[in-house]
């Protein structure tokens, strides 16, 4: 556990460079990991020319890049000032991240050579240099970026009594970071968490696996660190407790991550359920279908757990063989997969939280064996959970938090503070679900997603979803509701059909397709109760727009957009 007496963020890093000096802190996949040592003096560089260049206490600064050990040092030189980072999804569009520049106030960008292109035009009169981590200069020349080895440079040419430019006066209640939960700006919120809301939820993690000695641990992380998700379980957990961070540097494919995994061995990561829903469907279903040894084996209960076993070593295998558990989260993991993963031995942790939870809400704890497949674990240490206006028929009710993790509200909106946080301090989630005998922690969907057809009765679409994602030719799926009935849209796997259709006609390939559709929706039927089956399945030529952790963006396809 971190120190009670540590109430910043700013204290976490400095404290940990002060234990871990000499220890590898961060580096990218393949390369020598920075020291602690170096990594903290850096953080005080960059905060001290930001005090040159005039950000002061509360002042906004943008992060778009993807992740590399320069963003975390950006991030903890900027909240050192007492400033306020705002961390941007590298994948935002154009107009998503002009919008929030622009709303923000930011007053300085970090930024890397992918995104320039997104900030030509930009009217915000506000910003006063663009700084490239990846040390990019503009191939246009529209833009004048400073690259970050030069901002580093021109640090190191502040007289010595300026570098060290810590604001003493950043308390625990201080804003740390502003994240914007969506790029659209209709839809967007900017969640203001603070130096404590962090903190907090650092210490709640921590205790998920408190009989561990993580320290020298290695985490790889693969997810945005401008979501909360990743950045706190990802970033500062392992920076709090002398662990190494290993950067990707690439987009993960299932080759490219068992490549870093061989040489890497990583401790643990957080992934999204897509990530492994896709492991799992090109790598473990195949062997299993694909085998008629095996598929026979399979049906007997004794052989059955020897070869699942097996197979869960193999996978470990594919991870490095060193990972104490993956933790899965941001989205919900297919029931499928999740038992294959626990029949399998395979160490894993399924967690819940919201970017306004800091973001962990539950999860674990690690090795309960009372955790039940399905759940998203027990809430965690010092956070609240209750489930409100419960629906007496389904058991459901409105799953809502309380703790000091919990936002301080959204940024210049009262309103929406008011209508998410309570008088008590009760943050609604929106999210339906209950709780079990054991605290298990079950999420069946979200309230604004809740179809009701003429019947009157409820139909949650996800637990549909769940269903159709399960095949192996779906690689997503969504349910809405037209014309007072059920229908769902199917994105399929096309490299797998491609397989099975190769030196077969168009026609063929379409009437293939066809086929298995229809034997979806027929299989799918056969388990739903008769109100809530599917009058039609059509077929997605494209993937669905997603969030930073892969859920699908539910309103943009709805008649309730």
């Amino acid at each position: 556990m971190i120190s009670a007496t540590i109430a910043s963020l700013n204290q976490l890093i400095d404290q940990s460079a002060w234990a871990y000096g000499n220890q590898p802190a961060a580096g990218f996949a393949f390369k020598p990991a920075m020291s602690y040592g170096d990594f903290h003096s850096k953080i005080q560089l960059v905060a001290a020319l930001l005090k040159e260049t005039g950000i002061k206490k509360n002042d906004r600064v943008a992060i778009l890049a993807d992740n590399s050990p320069q963003w975390g040092i950006a991030y903890l030189g900027i909240v050192r000032l007492g400033a306020v980072a705002v961390p941007i999804l590298p994948d935002f569009a154009e107009a998503d991240v002009k919008h929030i520049l622009t709303e923000s106030g930011a007053k300085l960008l970090f930024t890397a050579q992918r995104q320039l292109e997104k900030l030509y035009d930009l009217k915000s009169r506000k910003l006063k240099a663009i700084v490239t981590l990846d040390d990019a200069a503009d191939p246009n020349g529209l833009l004048a970026p400073v690259p970050f080895s030069e901002f580093l440079r021109q640090a190191e040419a502040l007289p010595e009594k300026l570098r060290n430019a810590a604001n003493n006066q950043v308390k625990e209640n201080d804003l740390a970071s502003i994240i914007y939960t969506s790029g659209t700006s209709g839809h967007s919120k900017a969640v203001m968490l603070s130096h404590q809301n962090f903190l907090s939820n650092v210490r709640s993690t921590l205790a998920i696996f408190a009989n561990e000695t993580i320290q020298g641990w290695s985490f790889l992380s693969v997810l945005p660190m401008s979501h909360a998700y990743e950045f706190t379980i990802s970033f500062l957990v392992p920076l709090a407790t002398g662990c190494r961070i290993i950067y990707a540097g690439k987009t993960p494919t299932p080759t490219i991550l068992e490549r870093i995994c061989k040489e890497e061995q990583p401790t643990l990561m957080c992934m999204v359920p897509m990530v492994m829903e896709k492991i799992y469907k090109k790598k473990i279903l195949p062997a299993i279908s694909g085998n008629p040894l095996v598929r026979t084996a399979l049906k007997l209960p004794v052989i059955r757990t020897k070869i699942l076993r097996k197979i869960g070593r193999e996978l470990h295998k594919f991870f490095g063989g060193k990972l104490k558990f993956i933790a899965i989260g941001g989205a919900p993991l297919n029931i499928e997969v999740e038992r294959f993963l626990a029949k399998a031995g395979f160490p894993y942790l399924v967690g819940y939280g919201l970017t306004e939870a800091s973001p962990l809400v539950s999860a674990g704890p690690y090795r309960d064996s009372t955790i039940a497949v399905g759940s998203a674990g027990k809430p965690v240490a010092g956070v609240e959970v209750r489930i409100a206006n419960t629906n007496p028929e389904t058991g459901l009710g409105e799953i809502q938090v309380k703790g000091a993790n919990v936002m301080q509200g959204y940024c210049d909106n009262p309103k929406a503070t008011a209508e998410t946080i309570d008088q008590e301090g009760w943050l609604a989630t929106g999210d339906l679900g209950y709780l079990d005998r054991q605290g298990n922690l079950f999420i069946k969907g979200r309230s604004k997603s809740v179809i009701v057809l003429s019947h009157g009765e409820n139909i949650y679409p996800e637990a549909i979803e769940e269903k159709i994602n399960s095949y192996q030719h779906v690689i997503e799926s969504l349910v809405v509701e037209a014309n007072d009935r059920l229908e769902a849209q199917i994105y399929l796997d096309y490299e797998l059909i491609d397989q099975e259709t190769r030196g077969k006609s168009e026609p063929q390939k379409l009437r293939h397709i066809e086929e298995l559709l229809a034997s979806i929706k027929r299989e799918v039927n056969a388990a739903l109760p008769q109100y809530s089956q599917l009058s039609r399945v059509s077929e997605r030529r494209e993937p669905f727009i997603k969030t930073a952790t892969h859920k699908i963006k539910r309103y943009l396809y709805t008649s309730a957009k």
